[in-house]
């Protein structure tokens, strides 16, 4: 959503199953990628270059919970101010398929796969993403479907 569309509520059924949308563009910093790691993830790959070297990756990458991370910050910030998200129970597939190095510009695109209204909670519904993460090159780094609770309209 965008623009004059940022400030409505965005319930179950204004929900498309098959549109598509792409957001976001965000600079993974070598910095962060090591703050990130130190904090969550402490693998050598992921704390320096030269752990990195010792490896298949060649140098430092993202962990994939710090690609995961900016995808849903990339999300957040793209959401309606209005949302009627209600949250998530889970995500049904998550594949990290490509390193993610300092410097990748990464950006999201979000299709709605299904949508499924509740039988036992009539006032909500489900909504299935594929998100894909994707890189300055446009080479996917990271796939991920999620299932999104939204309000229905009473």
């Amino acid at each position: 959503m965008r623009g004059d569309e940022m400030s409505k509520p965005n319930f179950f059924e204004d929900i498309e199953v098959g549109s598509v949308e792409e957001f976001g563009s965000y600079e993974v910093s070598a910095q962060e990628i090591i703050e990130f790691a130190t904090k969550y993830d402490p693998q050598p790959f992921h704390l320096s270059e030269e752990g990195g070297k010792q490896t298949h990756f060649g140098g430092l990458v993202a962990s994939g919970w710090h690609t995961g991370s900016i995808a849903m910050r990339l999300i957040c910030d793209n959401m309606p101010e209005q949302s009627a998200s209600l949250g998530s129970p889970g995500i049904d597939e998550l594949r990290w398929r490509k390193p993610v190095f300092p410097g990748d510009v990464l950006r999201v695109r979000s299709t709605i796969t299904d949508k499924r209204a509740s039988r036992s909670r009539p006032e909500m519904g489900s909504v299935f993403i594929l998100n894909e993460v994707i890189n300055q090159n446009d080479v996917m780094v990271m796939s991920y479907s999620p299932i999104v609770l939204y309000k229905r309209r009473t």
